[in-house]
């Protein structure tokens, strides 16, 4: 269903799944993270594809998403890399082999292993992971380097999808100047690729122009509007406050979006931004089961 919406031929349901659905929100993801560090539940195989499939098993969601982080290409680029309430990056850039992320192409086998659904392997935008190495703009050429080689890894390793997060892209004074690194991300996968930013309402042109499988939108507008502009796949974009709404509201708001999209086949639910740590399980339950069940 989902690889099906990918292609725009989706005959069923729209698929749903959601940026961050591995995460803080869940009482089972809580139990982990009490014993064990940030760094270790993402380096550590058994860990990172226990909690990756937490959503798949407890929510019924339609796609996987590794849970990882975006910053982990900082450690092939010589960096040392440790979590705090956000990515700790030290060092000065001295390129090493892409195979330190290898925990990570465990996981991934380990999760195609112990699942059919489809598994979304990501990376950060350039930009983005930039600004979290100090923002010099000397960096994007390395980090995209790097990005390309992590993209091969994860392809390699069994992923279905990529999806790019570049969340702060949308600030940048001239977006288009910086587009030809994404560019370079999106043509260089096997696999589909959605890509995500907030502002990405905004900047709807440009990326169209970059031919990603998907546009994954963020909030600012509503969808039904965008689609008309967009000839690939479209992805979102509930806003996430949503989630702190009383499960009516949050089944209105679900069932508006789904009205508004119709049966188009390749629309695939999420929100437009990832789920906030302090939601409720109850409250991301009744999202999803709205889609699956209206």
């Amino acid at each position: 269903m989902f690889l099906e919406a990918l292609k725009g031929q989706n005959r069923n349901r729209p698929p749903v799944w959601l940026m961050r659905q591995a995460g803080r929100y869940m009482p089972s993801y809580q139990k982990l993270r009490a014993k064990h560090s940030l760094r270790d539940l993402f380096f550590t195989p058994e860990l990172a594809a226990e909690i990756t499939l937490m959503p798949i098993e407890q929510l019924g969601v339609d796609a996987a998403i590794l849970f990882s982080d975006i910053t982990v290409v900082a450690l092939p680029l010589g960096m040392s890399l440790d979590f705090n309430e956000g990515p700790v990056i030290q060092g000065s850039l001295k390129r090493e082999s892409i195979e330190v992320l290898e925990p990570i192409a465990k996981t991934i086998r380990m999760i195609k292993a112990q699942t059919k659904v489809p598994l979304i392997g990501f990376c950060g935008g350039p930009y983005t992971v930039a600004r979290y190495m100090g923002g010099d703009p000397a960096l994007l050429e390395p980090i995209t380097e790097a990005t390309l080689e992590y993209i091969r890894m994860q392809e390699a390793a069994g992923v279905d999808a990529i999806q790019i997060f570049d969340s702060w892209a949308g600030e940048m004074a001239d977006f288009p100047s910086y587009t030809p690194y994404l560019q370079r991300l999106i043509q260089s996968a096997r696999v589909p690729v959605i890509v995500f930013m907030r502002g990405s309402c905004r900047y709807v042109d440009e990326l169209v122009k970059l031919h990603p499988t998907a546009i994954s939108f963020d909030s600012e507008r509503p969808l039904h509007e965008l689609r008309p502009k967009v000839p690939m796949a479209v992805q979102g974009n509930l806003d996430p406050d949503l989630l702190y709404q009383p499960l009516p509201i949050i089944r209105q708001k679900t069932r508006e979006l789904l009205d508004s999209m119709g049966s188009d086949p390749g629309f695939i639910v999420n929100l437009g931004h990832g789920v906030k740590k302090d939601v409720s399980f109850e409250a991301v339950k009744c999202l999803v089961d709205t889609v699956k069940f209206q």
